[in-house]
């Protein structure tokens, strides 16, 4: 898909409420603005297309903790480019992407016992699934900003699982999205959602490494 890491940064700061992201010749930086991530960096490239010197020189230029880098690679490769000071997180990450139909908000019934509910605030679509006892039981929300959306923090509680709460949350996301006019969906996930995205229909665009700058005194 043409423009996907555009799509997930433009749909991700409207989910998170960061700064609008700043074009750079390799990609966008964005603001956060907390301690434990100050800003990132997202490489545009994807793959075998990104450029090692590229992401060499932006990470030699860091020297503030809490700055990330987000590169759409394998952590074992990205790890090698990265001088002193630098975390990456050996999990790697999965772009990935979907298309959207309202057909999906009609498989979105919660266990029994269980309580729904969407609402949406600031062009945020969220969903709260609660237990019986109504503890949190899975959560996710959406970021529709026109053809395309981002799914962001979905999240099933470890005692809730295998029940297909995730599967009502996404689906019940996805129909949002479209309603709202958006035709593709777009997610970073992780490896544990992966098989559940991808029985919703979703594809692998490619890896991400996450990377974060703590200082070369850090420990």
């Amino acid at each position: 898909m043409d423009g996907v890491v555009q799509a997930w940064v433009t749909g991700w700061v409207v989910s998170r409420g960061a700064a609008p992201p700043e074009p750079e010749p390799w990609g966008f930086t964005v603001d956060v603005g907390q301690l434990a991530q100050v800003s990132r960096h997202v490489f545009e490239a994807l793959g075998d297309g990104v450029d090692e010197e590229l992401v060499r020189k932006v990470a030699d230029g860091v020297t503030g903790a809490g700055v990330w880098l987000k590169v759409f690679q394998h952590p074992e490769v990205v790890g090698g480019w990265l001088g002193e000071g630098w975390w990456v997180d050996p999990e790697p990450g999965y772009l990935m992407t979907v298309p959207l139909s309202a057909a999906e908000g009609g498989r979105t019934r919660v266990p029994e016992g269980y309580r729904k509910r969407v609402w949406s605030v600031g062009g945020v679509t969220r969903m709260l699934v609660a237990a019986p006892d109504g503890s949190l039981a899975a959560r996710g929300q959406t970021a529709p900003t026109g053809a395309t959306a981002v799914f962001d923090q979905i999240e099933t509680a470890p005692s809730h699982r295998r029940l297909g709460l995730g599967s009502v949350v996404m689906r019940t996301l996805q129909a949002a999205a479209a309603a709202a006019g958006a035709h593709t969906g777009v997610l970073a996930g992780t490896p544990a959602g992966r098989a559940l995205y991808e029985s919703l229909g979703w594809h692998v665009e490619a890896p991400l490494t996450s990377a974060k700058f703590v200082g070369p005194d850090a420990g």
